[in-house]
């Protein structure tokens, strides 16, 4: 797996492209969120919750080799389990560098 979207993470958080939390399920209900990458480390309740979310609205998301403490240190924050891409753009690059 190319790690270049680690990168690509960060540079969508400077430019106010990603929610995460509460916000992340939101996001997701108005139809905002465009990909979702979720740390593999995330409890099964919290992965089941943010997967069936995705899966009933129709977002792409990716369950990522990487675990909690990575996915934050790519944005800059603490305590990130699930990332939500809102920029389009981000989006479609991410997903092409992730695999999909």
């Amino acid at each position: 797996m190319n790690k270049k979207y680690l990168n690509l993470l960060g540079l969508a958080n400077v430019a106010k492209g990603i929610v995460s939390g509460e916000t992340l399920i939101k996001s997701i209900a108005a139809n905002e969120t465009k990909l979702v990458v979720i740390a593999n480390d995330a409890s099964a309740n919290t992965k089941k919750k943010i997967t069936d979310k995705c899966h009933f609205y129709h977002v792409d998301y990716f369950i990522v080799d990487e675990n909690i403490e990575t996915i934050s240190k790519a944005v800059g924050k603490n305590n990130r389990v699930a990332l939500g891409i809102i920029n389009q753009g981000f989006a479609k690059k991410i997903k092409e560098l992730i695999g999909g």
